[in-house]
């Protein structure tokens, strides 16, 4: 009898999070829909280790710009956004969507962080508080709980675990490729069955089934997971774009999600047209291709947002490559974003401009980038954004008319 298994309950979340459930997503509540808002689709990306903003979106027109970077300086390869801007050349579907208005770039922006380290410049970041472990949620978790008084808000995160960003009391799920479900495995149903009247448990497994048979629809039954032997490449991101664009396609699928990716450290041999950052930006350009084909119409209603946690120095170093710094590019993607040129104000690459002799100066406060993606797109309150989403923060102001 199943009555008689003698499975605890620490050991039946253990169970689920070993079958790919998240037991995150605990107490949520449905609320009546917004038909303004309720299609409408939000996609953060972070990228770990510091992705260089001088080379996501090299300003060739600066005339400061070649000295500072030496070998690493990009030329008449970059992909031209305007007479002091371009793209990497490894960025080339971001630039198709930037000349059809739906790729924006923000050259000078950084979190409230000056530390430049990685774990408490990521804290940050996906904390959203102004200092660090100022909070142990994230910000994206807390602007979906502000929702809850409104409508229902389904988020999901994409990678091993879930990021910071989306931590927090607010229900949110969870998948990782190539932990999908066997199909002809008897636990789950065994599960569902001894805990459907647990008020904890019961909606737990529940959900993480749920999000499961989304994994199968969105892949079309595919393995996901990565090949032994194999790095992964543009077509695994494709595929990874595709997928998640699946999920959010589905009824009844998220309306949120983050996306974690990572290798932007790049303290030696970065490279310029070619090399080890032009491979993880081929990486996320195909992620961001993936995701905007896949979406099909839903990309019209979707913004992304891709960031990270700082840029690198404007100096080149010895090695051919770039230190922690301050400042950075973000990119605003979508169907829903307006037109526009750069977000921000461009500060320039003079010496006497630079943040401590050495860095991109910031001009914009991430929190206020993301404010106005939030406010302006999911209808997130003003007063909540200054005051729970971001804490004490009334003095970054959204930035408005992004979308």
């Amino acid at each position: 009898m199943i009555s008689s298994l003698q499975i605890s309950r620490r050991r039946a979340l253990a169970l689920a999070a070993g079958l790919g459930f998240s037991v995150s997503f605990l107490g949520a509540s449905a609320r009546a829909a917004d038909a303004g808002l309720a299609g409408r689709k939000l996609v953060v990306i972070v990228c770990r280790g510091g992705m260089d903003g001088l080379s996501v979106s090299p300003p060739i027109g600066d005339p400061d710009y070649a000295r500072l970077r030496g070998p690493i300086a990009l030329g008449e390869e970059a992909l031209r956004l305007d007479d002091t801007f371009a793209l990497h050349p490894s960025l080339a579907s971001v630039h198709a969507l930037a000349q059809a208005g739906q790729a924006r770039i923000v050259p000078a922006v950084a979190s409230p962080d000056r530390a430049r380290s990685h774990f408490e410049a990521q804290d940050v970041l996906e904390s959203g508080a102004a200092v660090v472990y100022g909070t142990s949620s994230g910000w994206l978790n807390r602007a979906i709980g502000d929702l809850a008084a409104v409508r229902k808000v389904k988020a999901l995160s994409v990678g091993a675990t879930a990021p910071l960003i989306l931590r927090g009391p607010a229900a949110t799920d969870s998948w990782s490729p190539g932990r999908a479900l066997d199909a002809d495995s008897r636990l789950p149903g065994l599960l569902q069955d001894l805990y459907k009247d647990d008020p904890l448990l019961g909606p737990a497994l529940a959900r993480g089934l749920e999000t499961e048979a989304m994994a199968e629809a969105a892949t079309g039954g595919m393995d996901a997971s990565p090949k032994a032997g194999l790095r992964p490449g543009p077509e695994a991101a494709r595929s990874l774009g595709a997928t998640l664009a699946g999920f959010m396609r589905e009824p009844g699928g998220p309306q949120v999600a983050a996306v974690e990716l990572d290798g932007f450290d790049t303290h030696a041999n970065q490279g310029a047209a070619q090399g080890q950052l032009a491979t993880r930006l081929a990486y996320l350009n195909a992620a961001l291709d993936g995701l905007h084909k896949g979406l099909g119409p839903a990309w019209s209603d979707t913004a992304v947002v891709v960031a990270t946690e700082f840029g690198r120095t404007a100096h080149v170093n010895g090695t051919n490559g770039t230190d922690h710094g301050t400042a950075s590019t973000a990119l605003v993607l979508g169907g829903a974003l307006k037109p526009g040129g750069i977000v921000g104000d461009w500060p320039g690459l003079k010496e006497a401009a630079l943040f401590e002799g050495r860095d991109v100066a910031p001009t914009l406060d991430m929190r206020g980038l993301f404010k106005g993606l939030l406010a302006d797109h999911l209808g997130v309150d003003r007063r909540a954004l200054d005051t729970t989403v971001f804490p004490d923060s009334a003095s970054a102001r959204p930035v408005a008319r992004l979308v």
